[in-house]
């Protein structure tokens, strides 16, 4: 199973979402074929009621293995339906990558 597999289904099982992307944005920053930069779109009821700080920390929890086995970046977009309808299910793009050590 690839990394992009493993994040999807951990997250579907935890926090079984209305909405689920998982968009491998590594050939944006490390090539082709790697899998260390993710966007994860997540829509659930099971954020309500939480401040953002909140439902990153589950997720970063829940992915902690991922982080640490070579997922270098996570961007979370993470919305009740109420909030994501509110959006039109718009979700920015993400910023293009500057390098890291690079620059």
């Amino acid at each position: 199973m690839n990394m992009d597999q493993t994040i999807e289904n951990k997250i579907a099982t935890q926090f079984a979402p209305d909405y689920l992307a998982v968009i491998n944005e590594s050939n944006q920053h490390s090539g082709p074929g790697t899998e260390t930069h993710y966007k994860v779109i997540v829509v659930s009821e099971h954020f309500a009621n939480q401040t953002r700080v909140q439902r990153h920390r589950e997720i970063n929890a829940l992915l902690a293995d991922e982080l640490n086995q070579g997922v270098h970046a996570l961007s979370l977009k993470l919305h009740t339906p109420a909030e994501w309808q509110a959006r039109h299910g718009d979700v920015p793009a993400s910023p293009h990558c500057r390098g890291g050590s690079k620059a």
